[in-house]
């Protein structure tokens, strides 16, 4: 099992679901111990447990949302060469397939395609079949680059958390091969995740197109008042599958699981706290569109506005006529928002894969003890002849405990 077999499901959990020990776990006496006044310990007051280790990103114990979101953005900051180096990556290959693929449909319709912009009365079915065909095949095929682009940038970015949580160093071709090897089990959960999402959402649209067959013979108000009715409970069953999954990728990576069993490990972790879970993906959701609005008005200010044809002109105007009128602005605007668009669509792939998975690690520190593991993990001595990389703090040395994350 590669690099994740400490991440599997523990032992058993201490009170409450928490660390072995109790809620505070090994970094301090459980309540109910003998106690001062105000909490504090015997003979003083104010006295405070010691704060729990943290070797990485995040303290090793329960988990807050400043821990979680601190951790995301501490995470982007000191890993940022594994995460947004491979994440640039995935995004690159994936548009350079898109428009490969596009440019090959282009290439292969390209006698339809003059005789629809010169002559469109004279197009018939078989070349309008023959685009559809074409950019169809290409739009599938650019659907599954998307796909397995997407799960890699996900199992990416729960790889490089793996060290990031151990404060080890993270160097790029490390996690590109533990990310690679995990990417099948990613997609599996993506496509798993979508069936069970697209369900509820196809019964609504059959059953919308019954309800507009019987419009014409039945009263519209009451067709257009139940499919709204369906609606609201549709949409939330949506939310509500897919935050109870939302584990899945993590687990698929972290403990090196099939799609179907990080399905159920997701189910089972996210029992009991959903409503957590969906404030904090909600959260780091709103923070992902701020962020996405901060990058774009600068660009969008800096953008010109594309000069409006000159409708003066004799005759009428062709299409190429009125973009090469336009395209020194255009060409620039396009750019620029391309370039904002770009640094946007990192930090999301990024920021939100962090975050759930910082969810789980949070769920298993508090149910199954994982605050133990971790911590035995990152005692362990990195190996040596290892990359002097500085992507995180050198981890103290120590004999490797049983279970540890290699």
């Amino acid at each position: 099992m590669p690099d994740s077999s400490g991440w599997g499901p523990s032992g058993p959990s201490g009170p409450s679901g928490g660390t072995p020990g109790g809620p505070w776990g090994p970094y301090g006496g459980a309540p109910g111990g003998p106690s001062g006044p105000y909490g504090g310990a015997p003979g003083g007051w104010g006295w405070m447990p010691p704060p729990p280790p943290r070797p990485g990103v995040i303290p090793l114990a329960p988990l807050g949302v400043d821990h979680i979101l601190g951790g995301a953005f501490a995470t982007m900051r000191r890993y940022a060469k594994p995460l947004f180096g491979l994440t640039f990556v995935g995004v690159a290959v994936l548009a350079a397939l898109t428009l490969g693929l596009e440019y090959l449909a282009y290439l292969s319709t390209k006698t339809q395609l003059h005789r629809m912009t010169e002559a469109p009365r004279s197009i018939g079915w078989t070349d309008l079949r023959a685009v559809l065909i074409a950019f169809g095949a290409a739009w599938a095929m650019g659907a599954v680059v998307s796909l397995v682009a997407s799960s890699f940038i996900q199992a990416s970015s729960a790889a490089t958390l793996h060290d990031a949580v151990l404060g080890r160093r993270a160097p790029v071709g490390a996690v590109w091969k533990r990310a690679w090897s995990r990417t099948p089990s990613v997609l599996g959960v993506t496509l798993l995740l979508g069936l069970v999402v697209a369900i509820p959402m196809i019964l609504l649209i059959m059953l919308f197109a019954l309800m507009l067959a019987a419009t014409a013979s039945g009263d519209p108000f009451m067709s257009f008042g139940l499919f709204l009715l369906l609606l609201l409970i549709v949409v939330p069953l949506m939310i509500w599958l897919f935050v109870r999954f939302s584990f899945a990728p993590a687990a698929a990576v972290l403990e090196g699981a099939s799609p179907v069993t990080a399905m159920r490990r997701s189910a089972r972790l996210v029992r009991g706290t959903w409503w957590r879970t969906f404030g904090i993906l909600l959260l780091g959701g709103l923070i992902t569109f701020i962020v996405s609005i901060v990058v774009d008005m600068p660009f969008r200010f800096a953008t010109p506005a594309p000069q409006p044809y000159d409708l003066s002109t004799q005759g009428p105007a062709s299409v190429t006529e009125i973009y090469a009128q336009m395209l020194p602005d255009l060409g620039r605007s396009l750019v620029l928002s391309t370039i904002a668009g770009i640094f946007v669509q990192l930090f999301s792939l990024v920021f939100m894969p962090l975050v759930s998975s910082l969810l789980y690690i949070d769920q298993r520190i508090r149910r199954e003890g994982l605050a133990d593991v971790l911590m035995r993990a990152a005692a362990v001595t990195e190996p040596p002849g290892g990359p002097d990389t500085p992507e995180g703090p050198a981890t103290p040395g120590g004999p490797e405990a049983p279970g540890s994350v290699h």
